[in-house]
């Protein structure tokens, strides 16, 4: 049975990637909105306008995610992060709708010594994490059936503003660049992301899930922003020399975790799914930016 799907965020890199795989997915009717469309700042416009419209999956891709801007901005980080989740599980659970809503690996500390599981503690530094965690709790709480929480770290796609994208722009512009070397995860291809998320709209087992459920998601493979920034000078052949640099040498004004590595055995064993290492995707990324 054909499934109708509906997309927040559609302008950012997530929902880009995913318009732009819709048309792999013929049996899927797809409707993509902007923030000029519905504004999930506002939890009466959410349920204002879907008065009249529903969906058999609804996949929130939009989020706050200015990391630094949201610790002066906290209200309208848990509006969007967190109310506006916990409005969207609602309306899920009220018309049998699958909800996907993608979340953060800022909900944890970053002290780990090993890849993060599903169940580990959860512990915020920030007000984009404790708000995201926020959005995770009350869809919990809720507890839409066929419904998932997709942890992720370090997106970057040829859409949007993202690190590739600015390590590109700098290393035109300059000779020489200090990046951080002690702040250790994964990136992820937001068309890889794009690709599982619809792996698992597709997969029979969703249709079986009588709640809740949490994945990981991030590219294989593990490296610093410092070895991210080379890779993506390498693989661009530019001259640029990347210098590295400890997080205390640059300080902003939210904690970021310095280790925020993911396990990914829970959704690759569940959808026997392939995930791409991170230098192959951003090779991938590159040549497509090179094109465009």
């Amino acid at each position: 049975m054909p499934k109708s799907i509906l997309v927040t965020g559609a302008q950012g890199q997530l929902g880009s990637e995913l318009q732009q795989l819709s048309d792999l997915y013929p049996d899927f009717t797809f409707t993509f909105i902007s923030r000029n469309e519905l504004d999930l700042s506002d939890s009466e416009a959410i349920k204002s306008w879907f008065v009249d419209k529903t969906f058999d999956v609804i996949i929130n891709c939009a989020a706050y995610t200015a990391v630094d801007k949201a610790q002066a901005e906290p209200e309208l980080a848990r509006a969007i992060n967190s109310t506006a989740v916990e409005t969207l599980a609602r309306i899920a659970k009220a018309h049998n709708s699958a909800l996907i809503h993608i979340s953060t690996d800022y909900v944890f500390n970053g002290k780990n010594y090993q890849p993060y599981n599903e169940t580990d503690l959860t512990d915020p530094q920030g007000i984009y994490g404790q708000t995201k965690l926020e959005g995770e709790q009350a869809m919990l709480a809720i507890n839409p059936a066929k419904s998932v929480i997709i942890r992720t770290s370090w997106v970057y796609s040829s859409f949007g503003n993202n690190f590739v994208k600015t390590m590109l722009r700098l290393g035109k512009e300059r000779e020489e660049l200090g990046v951080i070397y002690d702040q250790v995860g994964s990136p992820t291809s937001a068309r890889d992301l794009a690709l599982a998320i619809l792996a698992i709209i597709d997969h029979p087992k969703l249709d079986t899930l009588t709640a809740t459920e949490i994945y990981h998601f991030s590219n294989e493979g593990v490296c610093s922003w410092y070895d991210f920034a080379k890779a993506i000078f390498e693989l661009s052949a530019f001259t640029c020399r990347v210098n590295p640099i400890e997080t205390k040498d640059y300080p902003t004004p939210a904690t970021r975790p310095h280790y925020s590595l993911l396990n990914k055995a829970k959704i690759k064993n569940t959808l026997d799914l392939t995930i791409p290492y991170w230098k192959d995707s951003l090779n991938d990324c590159l040549s497509l930016l090179k094109t465009e």
